[in-house]
């Protein structure tokens, strides 16, 4: 996996941030170190950045395990030799052996590493699936409260059994899917495979409850933690581009956890959406 560390171009990109291959996959002790770290939070060049001032809130009101103060991309290289330091920053990620080089954003959750010269072989304790780099009209900060959340569980549940620790964090997740029977699922309808976008199509694909929400309904569950609600946070080029990935992700709004987490490769079969495929997966019982 090849890996340029920057921010999204909606939002400003980060240049001087380029590494070849995330490696670093991080140990028990990386994990341990982190609560003794102060995280530095990454911000945009771009003052009036939807990013920056949704992270300046969200740490102001999510943040608790260590101390953190905010910088900007061009204080990252002189900090990310440094041990005592974590980074929280968004992550440009391609994929060598796709055909099209898409680019995706992603937060991640770094740490310093001494004398490491390249961003790509810092321990990365988790990084999730933010949105296709090439679309500005997507928003995703509206989400951002439930992604710091669940890195934090996540950082937690890693340094209580470092035997889950991987290559591939987020699949672990997937164990949660049989609990989806006693959440009500809200979807955007326009995140959903296009012959799934009625009730009727959707309930004979899905085997749960589930609700056609607006963007307003996630972030009202998310900001309230509404009990037994969980959400789709769909990352794809959105105009069905062949040959890029698209990932779908599910998440709790009142706990934070993941219930189901997996991509796909676009095709004629397989759109830019919550295909079938993936509610079949999601409705094992």
């Amino acid at each position: 996996m090849k890996i340029n560390k920057g921010l999204l171009a909606a939002i400003g990109c980060i240049f001087c941030l380029s590494a070849v291959a995330q490696n670093s996959v991080p140990t028990a002790e990386d994990y341990e170190a982190f609560s003794d770290t102060k995280t530095i939070v990454v911000l945009d060049d771009n003052l009036m950045s939807d990013f920056n001032a949704k992270i300046r809130t969200v740490m102001k009101e999510e943040w608790t395990p260590t101390e953190y103060e905010f910088l900007p991309n061009k204080s990252f290289p002189s900090k990310m030799t440094d041990p005592s330091y974590s980074f929280l920053l968004t992550t440009t990620v391609t994929y060598p052996e796709d055909k099209t080089k898409a680019k995706y954003i992603y937060l991640s959750l770094l740490m310093g590493k001494d004398k490491v010269k390249k961003v790509n072989n810092m321990p990365d304790l988790l990084s999730i699936p933010l949105a296709y780099s090439n679309r500005v009209d997507i928003n995703y900060t509206y989400k951002m409260a439930s992604f710091v959340r669940f890195i934090l569980k996540h950082v937690e549940r890693m340094k209580e059994n470092p035997k889950l620790i991987s290559k591939t964090p987020l699949l672990y997740y997937n164990k949660n899917i049989k609990t989806l029977k006693y959440k009500t699922l809200y979807v955007v309808k326009e995140d959903v495979q296009k012959d799934l976008r009625t009730e009727e199509a959707f309930s004979k694909a899905y085997a749960h409850k589930f609700k056609f929400v607006t963007e307003e309904e996630v972030t009202k569950a998310i900001e309230s933690k509404e009990k037994d609600i969980v959400f789709l946070h769909k990352v794809g080029p959105g105009n069905n581009k062949l040959e890029t990935r698209c990932y779908n992700m599910i998440i709790g709004a009142d706990d934070d956890e993941v219930y189901y987490f997996d991509w796909h490769m676009i095709n004629k079969k397989q759109p830019d959406a919550l295909t079938a495929k993936d509610l079949k997966k999601m409705s094992k019982q």
